[in-house]
């Protein structure tokens, strides 16, 4: 059966696909249908249709699954942010366990009876809101030349107006509201994709949630200089038009610690500029996550690290479930204070440092100059010696470390982006074996690809654990743990004792 674009059809939900978006069959014929939940039965209107599968809009709930609940947030559906906020966040996560479960038997090959036996229950969030520690606003106009503030709605540059997502801390409406009544006022523009003019491109606000410092960073459109009213363009240091207006009312919020502007004149994608320049303040904010070594759940010690944060540095977003992740890693690794542990994609250094404290060495990689000067000033900030940092890539100073200088490697840890390991450091992992190896991962489906290439170059996957660090999302962290194979005993002729047997 195959269905034309504008035909209505009625159809139980049966699945969620990568996207969020609801998955169900008629007559052999897939459909897939944004904002659907698992055990809807809804009315589709046909969008595009293919040979064996169509794209269709939800029309109609016919009746609600009774994992349907109502969503805190009444914008979700135009933002796409949130892609299953309908959904209980009960059967959020058991989707996310079958998410991980079904990647690594389809991807990774691995029988489903051994994914049951290494998988452990998905650690979930206490409260799924309000978990952010980062967040990025577009700003642009409404229609009657207003400056807003908001998200691209899905898969688009349209934005959608809202001070408040319920993802991000309570400060940042104050903050977008302070900041758009100071547009208003004084006139400052923002930025138009299209034209390439205006001034205010993004708002980018971090909140340390242990330290509780706010971190307030501008994106502008240098260009926009030229034609920003009220500029006095001979000040040193100002960027904005009114610029100590703006710095006046941001600086009497409590926490405020640190306001900069990023220069970004490129026709991009790209949120951040590569030039940024502290108006008031410090150049950056500080916050400390916490790990516990656990044994059958109960915590034998807890170690905070502390970290400083530029408005450039990569910084897990949730910090109450990066505790909890890094944890897991930690007690994954097995150090018992003999060991060197190479952290690969080390970032800032979040992971090596608290490896640092079980390690006898540790050795952190990353190709992000910027980052590893942030590493080495978080372990120089903390006290932590034993810690060193290289510029590059993983493939390449892997080989470099271990075939020229003769470091070795106990233990691997690597933290990938969404992409995965390169092949390369792959072979070299291999190359070095350690005994074991912590792969942690914001994407399943990569992972499990690579845990194929792991697994069959030596390595069992002992143990596998999803963390929900984006509640309300299809986005899941996993942590895994895998140990090098013990090769098979062989017993040579002149060894098996004259009865034959070799048990003697």
């Amino acid at each position: 059966m195959e269905f034309q674009k504008n035909d209505y059809v009625i159809v139980t939900i049966e699945d969620i696909g990568h996207d969020g978006e609801g998955i169900g069959k008629v007559d052999g014929f897939t459909l897939f249908i944004k904002d659907a939940v698992i055990g809807d039965v809804v009315e589709a209107k046909i969008m595009k249709s293919k040979k064996h599968y169509a794209y269709a809009r939800l029309e109609k709930v016919i009746t609600p699954s009774p994992f349907r609940i109502e969503p805190k947030c009444a914008l979700h559906k135009q933002c796409g942010g949130c892609q299953i906020q309908a959904m209980s966040y009960e059967k959020q996560l058991q989707f996310k366990e079958a998410k991980i479960r079904n990647n690594l038997i389809r991807i990774g090959g691995f029988a489903p009876e051994f994914v049951d036996k290494v998988m452990e229950p998905i650690v979930g969030m206490e409260e799924p809101f309000r978990y952010r520690n980062k967040a990025q606003y577009p700003i642009g106009t409404d229609k009657e030349g207003n400056p807003i503030a908001g998200f691209y709605a899905g898969r688009t540059h349209s934005i959608i107006a809202n001070t408040d997502c319920y993802l991000g801390v309570e400060e940042n409406k104050e903050i977008l509201e302070i900041i758009l009544d100071y547009m208003k006022k004084n006139k400052v523009s923002a930025y138009d994709e299209t034209t390439g003019k205006g001034l205010v491109r993004h708002v980018l606000i971090r909140k340390g949630f242990t330290s509780g410092e706010l971190m307030v960073c501008l994106v502008v459109n240098d260009k926009g200089k030229k034609n920003a009213a009220d500029f006095n363009a001979g000040r040193k240091g100002m960027y904005l038009p009114a610029q100590d207006k703006l710095v006046e009312a941001l600086q009497l919020l409590p926490g405020m610690t640190s306001i900069s502007v990023s220069i970004n004149a490129e026709n991009t994608n790209v949120i951040m500029g590569k030039e940024v320049h502290t108006i008031w303040g410090e150049d950056r904010i500080r916050d400390t996550i916490h790990v516990r070594d656990t044994v059958n759940g109960f915590a034998l010690t807890e170690k905070g690290i502390t970290f400083s944060i530029s408005p450039l540095s990569f910084y897990q977003v949730n910090p109450v479930q990066t505790e909890k992740l890094y944890s897991l890693a930690l007690a994954y690794a097995g150090l018992t204070g003999k060991e060197t542990v190479w952290d690969l994609y080390c970032g800032i250094g979040t992971i090596s440092l608290f490896l640092a404290g079980d390690a006898k060495q540790v050795y952190g990689v990353e190709i992000v100059p910027q980052a590893i000067g942030d590493a080495k000033k978080n372990a120089e900030n903390n006290g932590i010696t034993n810690a060193e940092f290289f510029v590059g890539k993983a493939e390449e100073v892997l080989p470099e470390k271990y075939e020229k200088e003769g470091i070795f490697a106990d233990v691997i840890v690597v933290d990938p982006p969404r992409k995965g390991c390169d092949e390369a450091c792959l072979a070299t992992m291999l190359k070095m074996q350690p005994k074991r190896i912590v792969y942690v991962s914001c994407d399943s489906a990569t992972l499990a690809r690579d845990l194929k290439i792991l697994s069959d170059g030596g390595y069992e996957l002992k143990k596998v654990r999803g963390v929900d660090q984006f509640g309300h999302t299809v986005h899941v962290e996993v942590a895994t743990y895998l140990e090098k194979k013990k090769k098979p005993i062989s017993y040579r002729e002149e060894e098996i004792p004259e009865c034959g047997c070799i048990y003697g």
